[in-house]
């Protein structure tokens, strides 16, 4: 669609082209900055027990606006804070001072030189001896209102509507403080699980995203063509069966941190592209996972916020280790008060999961159930960190299984907040084992798109070399980063969601 101006904007075009007739250079080449906001005030506060002048020349967005006439105050915004412009004709000279007045607009770039000085209700301010311009704004910014509750700056949104903020992030992040925060703290918490991996001697890696076979979850993949192999090929749903593939070369301990793509449903906790953290340690069992994995949050936890005593959404939440351990049956039994092992095929669960009102799909498989039965009466209740442990055999192809339960596997998921937060087993290094529960998967979804997965040959070959034990874990990024920036939608905390296109 082709760009129609609204008045307003055509109204900052005619101011362009006024500058461009002033001479001035709309869109430089070359800047000058010695100061971020952030270093200016700093530098003044350091300065003044002295009587040294403090000359600086900062650069930002034009983000206030008040033209007293000969003086201008004016806020410019960079990436580190904000400081006032004191603009005063004397200063700058009778025409820069017009073009100043005049011809700039909220949303414009400018750069500014002059001295640093606090004006008499102690505001830190830059007074300008000259100025230029970066970059002339066409289109404005959506406006922020801001009013004073109680001695405190109360910022009203700059959208009416949400998907806007999602669909126009870069206006978002231009107008709301708190937005580019929260992918500070994306940054942060990612920076620090690397670094926590790293100071534990995993390595990290990197393993295909474009994959002939997918695999290693239960979840429908997207699909593309490669024309000159004349292959089709899938975004990989997951990292789990090249990560384990190294175990077999012999590196014991391996992580990634990268992006996995699932062709299914969008809502406050899935988005189709998601950011993925998976490790694999070889000689390690899922209690080394669990060990590790509370240790790793708490030191998370304590890197980005300072603290294990964190709120998200209203609810005071103790990061610190040990979590509560509670296998899936006693969960269940405690908050759905069914006994699943009383009911050992589908058809006689799914009876009783009517009988409580639940929801039991005549299609779904015995361990489906039970997980269906968890998700609605079991995860919303487990707002403190809580380890469940012990999942149905049938939906956890790649676990070992328990001694004596052939039921159940060494598989366990942790909570927080009411949300699943990361998977991981004891993994299954049998690859006659493993070829059998392919297969049997195969037979069981057989008519099920996003259960069904193709058997990785490649993969079986590698385990035939030997796979050491090893114990696995994935949890998502995207869900840890809604946590720590106190989110309730993914969406929040991706910088570029996926949107359905416009109707």
């Amino acid at each position: 669609m082709t760009w129609q101006p609204t008045k307003l904007e055509e109204k900052r075009l005619e101011k362009l082209k006024r500058l461009q007739t002033a001479g001035v250079e709309t869109y430089p080449l070359r800047v000058e900055r010695t100061h971020s906001t952030a270093q200016a005030k700093e530098a003044l506060i350091e300065a003044e027990n002295s009587e040294n002048e403090i000359e600086v020349t900062v650069t930002g967005r034009l983000v206030s606006f008040r033209d007293m006439g000969k003086t201008v105050f004016a806020h410019i915004e960079d990436g580190y804070g904000r400081i006032q412009l004191f603009a005063r004709r004397d200063n700058v000279g009778e025409e820069s001072h017009r073009i100043f007045r005049k011809l700039l607009d909220l949303g414009d770039f400018v750069q500014a030189e002059g001295e640093l000085f606090r004006t008499r209700t102690g505001e830190i301010s830059v007074r300008v001896q000259d100025w230029k311009l970066l970059s002339k704004a066409v289109s404005p910014l959506p406006v922020v209102k801001e009013e004073e509750v109680d001695g405190q700056i109360i910022r009203h949104a700059a959208f009416s509507n949400v998907e806007e903020r999602y669909r126009q992030r870069y206006a978002d992040l231009a107008v709301n403080p708190e937005v580019r925060e929260t992918f500070r703290t994306r940054a942060k918490v990612i920076s620090a699980v690397r670094r926590f991996m790293d100071d534990h001697d995993f390595l990290e890696v990197e393993t295909p995203v474009l994959q002939p076979l997918y695999g290693g979850a239960a979840a429908r993949p997207f699909t593309t063509y490669h024309n000159q192999l004349r292959q089709e090929l899938y975004l990989r749903i997951s990292f789990e069966l090249y990560l384990k593939r190294l175990l077999v070369g012999n590196i014991e301990r391996v992580y990634e941190i990268g992006r996995d793509f699932r062709n299914e449903g969008v809502d406050h906790t899935h988005n189709p592209e998601f950011t993925m953290l998976e490790y694999y340690a070889a000689y390690w069992d899922y209690h080394d996972v669990m060990e590790f994995t509370e240790r790793m949050i708490d030191f998370v936890a304590n890197e980005v916020l300072g603290t294990t005593q964190i709120s998200y959404q209203g609810h005071d939440i103790n990061l610190a280790a040990p979590w509560p351990r509670m296998t899936m049956r006693d969960a269940i039994k405690q908050f759905a008060e069914i006994d699943y092992m009383e009911y050992l095929d589908a058809e006689s669960l799914a009876a009783a999961i009517r009988e409580i009102g639940g929801h039991a799909p005549e299609d779904f498989s015995w361990g489906k159930l039970i997980d269906g039965l968890f998700g609605d009466y079991v995860e919303p209740k487990l707002i403190q960190p809580t380890i469940i442990t012990q999942y149905p055999r049938d939906i956890s192809p790649l676990a070992k299984g328990i001694p004596g339960d052939p039921l159940h596997v060494e598989r366990f998921e942790y909570f927080i907040a009411g949300m699943e937060m990361g998977n991981a087993f004891t993994e299954l290094n049998d690859p006659i084992d493993q070829q059998v529960r392919f297969e049997m998967l195969q037979e069981l979804y057989a008519k099920d798109e996003d259960e069904r997965n193709p058997i990785d040959e490649d993969y079986l070959r590698a385990m035939r070399y030997g796979m050491p034990p090893n114990g696995g874990f994935g949890a998502g990024i995207d869900r840890m980063v809604m946590l720590f920036a106190d989110k309730s939608n993914i969406r929040e905390v991706l910088l570029f969601p996926h949107l359905r296109e416009r109707d």
